[in-house]
């Protein structure tokens, strides 16, 4: 469905219609740690394996696994003691981790490095007794992972408009940190708030936004500006998809929506239009991109162009608890 260039996206004004595909997109290096691990958990220890919240935000990718024999729940007070839970890949505090030892649960870790990497500031962070500021969405599960890494030293700050009522002990004493799925410009934006208050703000060791975050903003923005309308594939609670959407928005697209699957694209949105560029969030399959490609070569769009802004070879080992019981069973 797609003819991969490699280029910078040029339009052809020879063809009334034109599909670009932003590259990369969909399945960052921790989502496909996290998916692979709760079907290797299915392998290995069979029916039913119980996962924390939503392995990774995608409802596909949850539909897929619970039909294989895995169990989601809101909180580990469902899960039956001695059986196994997986974390997802947004992260836990500890006290998840407390509460599942109390309980007899065996776990498997499935917090994205990426995250991993952020829980760690945040205990660094605080054993130097510095006040916090966690930049994010308040409810989102990853900001409450990290925020429970060091509830007493952490206040979330949402958006440049909650600077004014920060309240620190010591202005001199005072780091910042992000949820990993944000915005990037709107990061900045707030980072920038914050030090015009606290000019000794303290930064985080290397950017906590992730890598996969920033390249898919990135390879959006490539596609946007001539865009009549863009389709960002992934769930509504999928932090980096509306991200997405937005980023688009900013970067010139005429409209931009957020779809599920092909299924839920509105044909009227295609009237008049002759550029269309697709993308989707980090926790999203590939196959419902190729769905909303075939959507639109059903209605006489050409085969999409991907444009290239960046190259991505990174692979997330799985969770050692999880290689140790692999290799257990295969000496078996």
């Amino acid at each position: 469905m797609s003819t991969d260039l490699g280029l910078p996206p040029v339009l052809d004004p020879e063809t009334a219609k034109n599909v670009l595909l932003a590259a990369p997109r969909g399945y960052c290096a921790g989502v496909d740690r996290a998916v692979i691990t709760v079907e290797k958990a299915l392998d290995l220890y069979g029916s039913p394996v119980y996962v924390r919240k939503q392995i990774v935000h995608n409802k596909h990718v949850v539909a897929n696994l619970e039909s294989r024999g895995a169990i989601f729940v809101e909180e580990l007070d469902e899960v039956p003691e001695g059986q196994t839970v997986v974390f997802s890949a947004h992260g836990v505090s500890p006290a998840v981790h407390a509460q599942a030892a109390e309980r007899g649960l065996k776990t498997i870790d499935a917090t994205c490095p990426l995250v991993t990497k952020v829980h760690h500031e945040a205990r660094r962070f605080a054993s130097d007794d510095y006040d916090i500021l966690l930049i994010g969405h308040a409810g989102h599960e990853e900001v409450e992972g990290t925020a429970g890494e060091a509830p007493e030293h952490i206040q979330l700050v949402e958006s440049p408009a909650d600077v004014a009522g920060i309240e620190v002990r010591d202005p001199a004493r005072v780091a910042w940190l992000s949820q990993t799925t944000l915005s990037v410009d709107e990061t900045l934006e707030t980072v920038a708030a914050i030090r015009e208050r606290f000019p000794l703000l303290l930064d985080p060791p290397s950017d906590d936004i992730c890598y996969a975050t920033q390249n898919r903003q990135l390879a959006i923005k490539e596609i946007s500006s001539d865009a009549d309308l863009v389709i960002v594939v992934g769930s509504r609670n999928s932090s980096n998809s509306v991200r997405l959407v937005e980023v688009a928005l900013e970067s010139g697209a005429q409209a931009s929506y957020l779809v599920d699957d092909h299924t839920e694209i509105d044909e009227a949105w295609l009237e008049g239009v002759s550029t269309v560029s697709v993308t989707s969030g980090a926790s999203v399959p590939e196959d419902l991109v190729e769905g909303v490609l075939a959507f639109l070569s059903e209605r006489g769009f050409p085969d999409a162009r991907a444009v290239h802004s960046a190259e991505e070879s990174l692979i997330f080992a799985l969770p050692p608890e999880l290689r140790r019981d692999l290799r257990a069973a295969q000496k078996a």
